[in-house]
């Protein structure tokens, strides 16, 4: 009969306390260590109240859940990791600290009563940490014999898949001193300072700062009460889904918990039931490593992967189809989708898990494509309905040429999101798009097929005088990608989004020369520059670092040759750049004025229009 929750109100240091022969453990689906410095700052500033409060009461720290396995011998953190490790780290800092401490205070009479209290701390703390008998722990701090003890069994053994710095505790537990600690820490390549360690290390260096402000004796006292004052609730149970389902419920209250933590808990749990665990979390290393790539690119993290993935299945089981045959916009959260609405596909973990290691792998791809990066700069819903279209292929498949139209219609029609009144969430983007997803997803509907269906759509919705006119007065930033692209397109010259770029302003709109600047351009108020500054036409994609150097020069120093040690549009990879410095750089006083500006936005309207409307 399998035993039943067993909450209990424990002290810190009893929580900490293992019996011989128990670990804690953090599961391969729990999150990395994350805590950082101002997490820390915040638990120390409560423990540093507490104690100068003097008060009465134990200091509440929360709820840990943990899932008893191996016949109680293990430990695994549900929820808690983050605060059990930082307690760690705390109590090995304020060890270091009472090792020194120790052998600075007099042993004198007056000086005993505190010298006691602190080689109790020492006693117990390393009672905690390592587990070491009270006769084998020596009154004063002996460096051969503690770091034998300092050597022996780790308290916690870490098998998360989404650890990267797994031994960085265990090298600063078993540290002597933070000398040792210090020098043994992990360096992460190309960090400079602070940021190039760990969370784990730059947590005990904070820990240990703060200690070192304090004087002796409240040194004894701080240590005295985390010990013995400060408490947690620990909740056991011996089912993972039902400590799951515990974290859930008491992390309902906003506190930090995502979708993607209790999916993968489920899943691995999943493939436990069939001994399939290893090469689950094989997998899902695999994944996180590939998204964590995607995620630095701004292109997807876990959760947007599990939505996309979501988006296909309810697509492939037509659940966005209702009983009458109209389409069904209405979603369902993604935990409540796969835990609750549809559990069969976590049911079989390695095909979920397989099925979204190729769509990650597909969106590293197609990322690249210079028509998807210039697609990732509009509204973000369009990733739903690509990734039903992107698993029709398996990634050796997926060609820039077969994915063209597809992107091209999407484009399209997000363009016109950019343009008009209407929002997502009307029929004639978010209903259409839920209905042109079962085509999308469907490998016997061809790109030539959706392409009509998104032709019908704009052609029947929009008219091709109201965009324009909306072009003509739009001031927004993301069809500068678009026309830039198109502009390349229709010069049959090279496009790509560099990682660092900006919107530039070709007529400036700050600056010390902005009335001379002006006058030149043939504008008379304030009014009318207004109106003509942000105008598309007078907008194009720079360097950042080209941009920062003309910052706000006049337009002939922009396009002309080089500026001493400077740069300008002539050092610029971006098409119209080029172009403006092909046109103008040998003109002898170059100027842009309102008429070109007004001639600028009406070619970009005509290539926007004729693009949308596929002309």
């Amino acid at each position: 009969m399998a035993k039943s929750i067993e909450p209990q109100l424990l002290k810190i240091g009893d929580y900490l306390k293992l019996k011989k022969g128990t670990v804690f453990t953090i599961p391969e689906y729990q999150r990395a260590y994350s805590w950082n410095v101002d997490n820390c700052d915040k638990l120390w500033q409560d423990i540093h109240d507490y104690v100068e409060s003097d008060s009465k009461d134990g200091y509440f720290f929360g709820t840990i859940i943990v899932n008893c396995q191996k016949n109680d011998t293990k430990y695994g953190l549900i929820d808690g990791q983050q605060r059990t490790i930082t307690f760690l780290l705390l109590l090995k800092a304020l060890l270091v600290k009472i090792n020194i401490a120790i052998g600075d205070t007099a042993n004198d009479e007056d000086s005993a009563p505190l010298r006691r209290g602190l080689q109790e701390r020492r006693r117990r703390i390393m009672n905690i940490l390592y587990r070491a008998e009270a006769e084998d722990i020596s009154d004063e701090p002996n460096q051969a014999k503690d770091a034998e003890i300092c050597r022996c069994t780790m308290i916690l053994e870490n098998y998360s898949i989404n650890e990267q710095y797994k031994t960085e505790l265990k090298t600063i537990l078993q540290a002597n001193d933070y000398k040792e600690a210090e020098a043994r820490a992990i360096k992460i390549k190309y960090k400079k300072n602070d940021n190039r360690y760990t969370n784990f290390f730059r947590n005990y260096k904070f820990f240990c700062a703060k200690i070192d402000d304090l004087s002796v004796s409240q040194l004894n006292s701080i240590a005295k009460s985390i010990i013995e004052n400060c408490e947690v609730i620990e909740i056991k149970s011996w089912q993972v889904e039902q400590a799951i389902t515990m974290f859930n419920s008491l992390n309902s209250d906003g506190l930090p918990l995502y979708d993607s933590d209790i999916i993968s808990a489920k899943l691995y749990a999943e493939a436990e039931k069939v001994n399939q665990q290893d090469k689950f979390s094989d997998l899902w290393k695999q994944l996180n490593e590939q998204i964590s790539e995607l995620d630095e690119a701004g292109v997807a993290d876990i959760n947007s992967i599990l939505m996309q993935h979501m988006y296909h299945t309810r697509t492939i089981n037509r659940e966005t189809i209702s009983d009458r045959h109209s389409i069904n916009v209405t979603t369902p959260g993604l935990r409540r989708y796969f835990t609750d609405i549809n559990k069969q596909p976590i049911r079989k973990p390695i095909e979920m898990c397989t099925d979204m290691l190729r769509l990650v792998r597909i969106w590293k791809k197609v990322s690249e494509y210079p028509l998807m990066k210039v697609l990732l700069r509009f509204n973000e819903n369009m990733k739903l309905f690509l990734a039903s279209y992107f698993y029709r292929f398996s990634e050796d498949e997926i060609t820039e040429e077969a994915v063209h139209l597809v992107l091209s219609s999407m484009l399209r029609l997000f363009a016109v999101l950019e343009l008009v009144d209407f929002g997502y969430s009307s029929k004639h983007f978010k209903t259409f798009l839920f209905g042109e997803e079962i085509k999308l997803a469907d490998a016997d509907v061809s790109a030539e097929k959706i392409k009509k269906d998104f032709d019908k759509h704009i052609r029947t919705t929009w008219t091709e005088d109201e965009i324009r006119e909306a072009i003509q007065d739009y001031d927004g930033s993301m069809l500068v990608y678009l026309n830039e692209y198109l502009f390349a397109r229709e010069k049959g010259m090279d496009f790509t989004i560099s990682s660092r770029r900006d919107i530039e302003h070709i007529m400036p709109y700050s600056g010390k020369n902005l009335q001379e600047i002006r006058r030149d351009a043939g504008i008379a108020s304030q009014e009318e520059f207004i109106g003509v500054v942000n105008k598309l036409g007078n907008k194009i994609l720079l360097e950042v670092k080209i941009n920062r150097a003309i910052g706000n020069e006049w337009f002939r120093t922009k396009v002309s040759t080089k500026l001493e040690d400077k740069t300008g549009y002539i050092d610029s990879a971006y098409p119209i750049a080029r172009a403006l410095v092909s046109t103008y750089r040998d003109k002898q006083k170059p100027y842009w004025t309102k008429s070109d500006i007004l001639a600028a936005t009406e070619k970009a309207s005509k290539r926007i229009i004729k693009f949308i409307f596929d002309n």
